[in-house]
């Protein structure tokens, strides 16, 4: 999976956020280098966590947020059903669950019928449409204000400069999960650095 930086960039901000995100990339990318797809989808540790699924949620993290910086808060609904609480959502007391809460818990694991190579292919397309919007974007100062929901701050705003931290802290942080979690090297004795 190649993911480079275009050299024609409009500014060196650009240009160190866009080759941060796809040095993040790499190293997630690099973990799963060479497995199949069942390899990808096991669970070695206690956890759920299995690589081809952190590959998966990084890449709606990262589509999803991009979403939001073309689109704004309306690219990022958080809706709960009728007569269902954010209490009784965050303490799995909820008597039904939103679309978008079953399909984030299905972001980290393989479905049956998924495939690595699909998933990483899905993976570098969001990566390629990532790096369009970050050139095209007239101001990384742009914002929106965040979506209603408890994890965000009453009232906040982020601008894509903020977006594109939190997609490149987000991806690290499953790059770190993938290596520290010792996934691969408990897959087949690999290390993934």
């Amino acid at each position: 999976m190649t993911m480079t930086t275009p050299a024609s960039l409009t500014d060196a901000e650009r240009t160190d956020l866009l080759a941060a995100l796809a040095a993040a990339r790499a190293a997630l990318v690099g973990s799963v280098e060479g497995l199949d797809d069942e390899s990808a989808g096991r669970t070695p540790t206690a956890g759920s966590l299995c690589l081809g699924g952190l590959v998966k949620h990084v890449t709606s993290v990262e589509e999803n947020w991009l979403n939001f910086v073309t689109e704004g808060p309306s690219a990022m609904s958080y809706a709960l059903p009728d007569g269902v609480t954010w209490e009784d959502l965050m303490a799995g007391t909820a008597r039904a669950y939103p679309q978008w809460a079953i399909d984030r818990e299905k972001e980290f694991r393989m479905q049956p019928g998924e495939t690595l190579p699909a998933i990483l292919r899905a993976y570098e397309e969001v990566a390629a449409r990532t790096e369009k919007i970050v050139l095209a974007v007239p101001d990384l100062s742009a914002a929106h204000p965040l979506p209603e929901a408890p994890w965000h701050e009453p009232g906040g705003e982020w601008s894509v400069r903020r977006v594109l931290a939190h997609v490149l802290a987000e991806t690290a942080q499953h790059a770190g999960h993938a290596d520290i979690l010792i996934l691969r090297e408990t897959l087949d004795g690999r290390r993934a650095t």
